[in-house]
């Protein structure tokens, strides 16, 4: 893992569930400059694995999982 730097954006998709996580994490990532970093907030449990799964596919870097609870926080690192 890298250095991990503040976040370039956050996204908040607590209250949503599957797919619509992994979905938002897509569109917002989509939006970024390679190199910038999205912080994502779920609470929905099948994200850990979507989102995680979402950044091997398509080639980002979860820098950090954060779990508090039911609550989720991924840091994700724009690669492409």
């Amino acid at each position: 893992m890298s250095k991990i730097s503040e976040s370039s954006k956050k996204i908040d998709v607590r209250g949503l569930f599957c797919p619509s996580p992994a979905l938002q994490t897509t569109v917002e990532l989509s939006k970024m400059q390679v190199g910038e970093i999205l912080t994502v907030l779920a609470d929905d449990p099948d994200s850990e694995n979507d989102i995680t799964e979402l950044c091997h596919k398509r080639g980002h870097e979860l820098l950090e999982l954060k779990k508090n609870g039911s609550d989720l926080e991924f840091t994700i690192k724009k690669i492409k």
